[in-house]
C-alpha cells in the first residue's frame, strides 16, 4: 500500500525522538537490512496520512505504561488526583496497558513493601482514569498466598463485569483458576480489532502458590516450552494483534538489557507475539522497533517503561539529579497506532509521553506530564527546587530513545 507521510507537531511539550520505525519506509533504500539505527535525528512528532483516492487505514490506537506501584506514600489522599494529569492521554487510546504490583483484598489492610496489597479503591481510580487492560503476573502476585490471588482475580472478574457495556471494557489476566492450568489470556475486542493479550512473570519472590500464576521459570527448557505454548495460543485464537506483558528476569535499577534477554524477546515475537510490554527493572530504557525487510514497521518491544507511580523516589536528591535511584521516579507512557496490511499489523506511530511522579506540598504523590509547561508553572508556584530538579531529569530522560532494527 502506498502511504503519504508528513512530518509535523502534534504535541507541542514533544521535545525529543517520538517515533524511530516509520523513518524505515523512509530510508530503507539506502540501508542494510541487518542495520540499527536509533532515533536521535527523527521529528518530533509524527502523522500517518492517507494518500489520495486509497480507502481509509483502520486503526488501533494503544497506550503501554509500566508498573501501578503501591508504596505507602501511594495510598494517601484522593487517589483519582493521582490520575488527573494523564487521563486525557489513556482516554484518548482505546486500550492501556499497565502491570498492577499488588494484591486487592478488601478483606486486608493497605500493606506497603515487601508484601503489597490494597482495597479495591486503589485500582478503582485507575480504572477510572482509562488503564483497562491490566498484568497480575509479577513478583508481588503471591505475596498474600492463594487467598490473595483469588482475592484480586475476583476483584477484575467484577470489574470485567461492571464494564462490559461500557465502551471501555476492563480486562486482565496472569492469574489462574486452578493449579497448573494453561496460560491465562484476555481475547479483547476493540475498534473493529481483535486483540490477543497474556501477561506473564518470569520473577517470583516465593513459590507459593506459583503453579497458580502465570509463570516462566527464566530456564532453557522452560523458556522453550513457553514459547511453543505462546505459538500454539496464536494458532487456536484468531487475532489481529497479541500483546504479552513480560515481568521480565532482568536486574531491578540497571539499563541497560541483556543480549540474552534481547535473544528471548526476539524468540518470543517469532512465536507470534507482536508487542511486548516488559516490566520489573523499575526505570525506564530504550525500545526496539523491528521493520520487515521492505522497511516496514511490524512489532515492538518496550524494554521497561519504569515505574507509572510509585514511592521509590520519596527523597529525591535535589542536589544530584543524575542519581541512580531518582530515575525510579520517571517513566513513559507510550501511544502506540497500528494499522493492517496483508502481510499483518503496521506500526504507524509511537508517541513516547515523559512523566514524572511529582510530590505535592501536601505530600501527595501524583503522576505528572515532565514538560516544559509543567516546569514553569512549577517555577510561578515558587518550587524553584522541583523546577530546577525536574529540568535536569527531563533532560536525562530524553536520553533514552528507541531504535530500528531490520530483519
Amino acid at each position: 500500500m502506498n502511504v503519504f507521510y508528513q512530518f509535523l507537531t502534534f504535541r507541542k511539550n514533544a521535545t525529543f525522538a517520538t517515533f524511530a520505525a516509520v523513518c524505515a519506509l523512509l530510508f530503507s533504500c539506502a540501508s542494510s537490512p541487518d542495520k540499527q539505527k536509533t532515533a536521535d535525528s527523527v521529528p518530533e512528532g509524527l502523522t500517518v496520512l492517507q494518500a489520495a483516492g486509497e480507502q481509509e487505514v483502520q486503526t488501533l490506537t494503544l497506550a503501554f505504561a509500566g508498573d501501578i506501584m503501591a508504596h505507602k506514600h501511594n495510598v494517601r489522599g484522593n487517589f483519582s488526583e493521582i490520575y488527573k494529569d494523564i487521563e486525557p492521554l489513556l482516554k484518548k487510546s482505546d486500550l492501556a496497558f499497565v502491570n498492577l504490583e499488588t494484591t486487592v483484598d478488601d478483606s486486608k489492610e493497605y500493606s506497603s513493601y515487601p508484601n503489597f496489597n490494597v482495597k479495591h479503591a486503589y485500582p478503582d481510580a485507575a480504572i477510572s482514569a482509562g488503564f483497562n487492560v491490566f498484568s497480575l503476573a509479577n513478583n508481588h502476585t503471591n505475596d498474600y498466598g492463594l487467598d490473595g490471588m483469588r482475592a484480586t482475580k475476583k476483584y477484575f472478574e467484577k470489574q470485567s463485569a461492571l464494564y462490559a457495556d461500557s465502551e471501555r471494557k476492563v480486562y486482565s489476566a496472569g492469574i489462574k483458576d486452578s493449579k497448573n492450568a494453561p496460560l491465562t489470556f484476555a481475547l479483547i475486542d476493540a475498534a473493529g480489532w481483535k486483540v490477543l493479550y497474556c501477561a506473564v512473570t518470569e520473577v517470583l519472590n516465593r513459590n507459593d502458590f506459583s503453579s497458580y500464576i502465570d509463570y516462566v521459570r527464566p530456564s532453557e527448557k522452560q523458556r522453550r516450552l513457553f514459547l511453543e505454548e505462546l505459538k500454539m495460543l496464536r494458532q487456536k485464537n484468531e487475532c489481529d494483534l497479541f500483546v504479552l506483558s513480560l515481568h521480565t528476569a532482568e536486574e531491578e535499577y540497571v539499563p541497560g538489557v541483556s543480549d540474552m534477554q534481547k535473544k528471548f524477546y526476539t524468540d518470543i515475537l517469532n512465536a507470534g507475539v507482536d508487542i511486548i510490554n516488559a516490566n520489573h527493572p523499575h526505570i525506564a530504557k530504550e525500545w526496539n522497533v523491528y521493520a520487515d525487510e521492505n522497511g516496514t514497521a511490524r512489532k515492538i518491544v518496550f524494554f521497561s517503561q519504569g515505574n507509572t507511580i510509585s514511592g521509590q523516589r520519596r527523597e529525591p536528591d535535589f542536589s544530584n539529579p543524575s542519581c541512580s535511584r531518582d530515575y525510579t521516579g520517571d517513566a513513559f507512557i507510550t501511544n502506540v497506532v497500528v494499522s493492517k496490511d496483508s502481510r499483518g499489523i503496521v506500526i504507524e506511530q509511537v508517541d513516547p509521553v515523559l512523566i514524572t511522579t511529582y510530590i505535592t506540598p501536601s505530600w501527595h504523590f501524583v503522576i505528572k506530564v515532565l514538560d516544559d509547561e509543567f516546569i514553569e508553572e512549577l517555577k510561578l508556584k515558587k518550587q524553584k527546587t522541583w523546577a530546577n530538579y525536574l529540568g535536569e531529569r527531563k533532560k536525562l530522560m530524553e536520553k533514552i530513545k528507541g531504535n530500528i532494527i531490520w530483519q
